[in-house]
């Protein structure tokens, strides 16, 4: 019986491992490893035995073979029987636990594939993603190095708060200007200092905005918004690597939970008496057989010798 998981047994699975063990690569691997060519062909009687024997053509041993091995699917029961004939005991003892053996083989092979395609096709995709994360991560290095900043934004606020505060002390002496045209004459040094403050500090003022930003300029606030596309990049590939990563674990998880597995309900068993060949029925049909065309012979003699009267 084929069961995998929780989800019992798979008819499609025990039909397709009932192909598996009737064809006639499986029949060639089994006399490969049980000389099966050789012990059909050299016992036996006439009516069963393997004609041609070693030199048997691979189509000649297949028929035979599905003669001598059975594997039917029970609908009822949802298993698979397998039969196997042999000359000697112990060689049908053999090819039948073979044949258990290549089976569960077979459907380990076919699951595990399955399931090992499904992780490495995820562990591709991870290995892919990290790469991405490296790239982005070392095109953010050297973008900061190019332009000698750790984060053009923190700059970019800097550089604001500085044109505040400047913007700050310009209203202050433009007050303190007002206040002194009010009881000085224009060219008095107090009021003439104070207006060249006024001056560099609007000068500093330019300057600084003129950092943060400028029609066609290579300024702060284009440094920044080149870094923040760098940085969006980087954080998405990052997203995207921890995505798979949680993918490649529930994908593990998944394909642990679909191998399937091949139950022996029983195990092969050395038989203690020969059902084949039934030689007392084959006798009996035989002779009732023999005794019919004899009836049948005797029949058409009588109806020839009536016709000749």
């Amino acid at each position: 019986m084929i069961s995998g998981g929780s989800t019992g047994p798979n008819r499609a699975d025990q039909l397709l491992l009932r192909e598996y063990l009737r064809s006639p690569d499986m029949a060639e691997k089994l006399d490969a490893s049980l000389h099966l060519r050789e012990h059909f062909g050299s016992q036996g009687d006439w009516f069963s035995r393997l004609w041609g024997g070693t030199d048997a053509t691979r189509e000649e041993f297949h028929e035979y073979y599905l003669r001598r091995v059975q594997v039917e699917y029970d609908e009822f029961a949802g298993v698979l029987v397998l039969k196997a004939q042999a000359y000697e005991a112990e060689q049908a003892q053999r090819i039948a636990q073979a044949l258990v053996q290549e089976g569960e083989a077979f459907m380990n092979r076919t699951a595990h594939a399955i399931a090992q395609d499904q992780v490495n096709f995820l562990e591709g995709q991870v290995s892919k993603l990290y790469d991405q994360v490296q790239k982005s991560r070392r095109t953010m290095l050297e973008f900061q190095e190019k332009k000698g900043l750790i984060s053009p934004e923190a700059a970019a606020q800097v550089l604001a708060a500085i044109v505040a505060n400047l913007q700050g002390q310009l209203a202050d002496l433009q007050a303190q200007r007002s206040a002194m045209q009010a009881y000085l004459v224009a060219d008095h040094p107090s009021i003439v200092l104070v207006e060249q403050r006024i001056d560099a500090i609007e000068k500093q003022i330019a300057q600084e905005q003129a950092k943060l930003a400028a029609p066609g300029g290579k300024t702060l606030n284009r440094t920044a918004e080149a870094f923040a596309q760098l940085e969006l990049q980087a954080k998405f590939d990052l997203d995207m690597y921890k995505t798979a990563l949680t993918a490649l674990e529930q994908g593990r998880l998944e394909a642990t939970r679909t191998l399937k597995k091949l139950s022996v309900l029983q195990q092969p068993n050395l038989p203690q008496d020969a059902l084949e060949p039934r030689r007392l029925y084959t006798t009996s049909v035989w002779v009732l057989t023999i005794l019919l065309l004899a009836g049948v012979l005797h029949l058409l003699l009588a109806i020839v010798r009536d016709h000749q009267d």
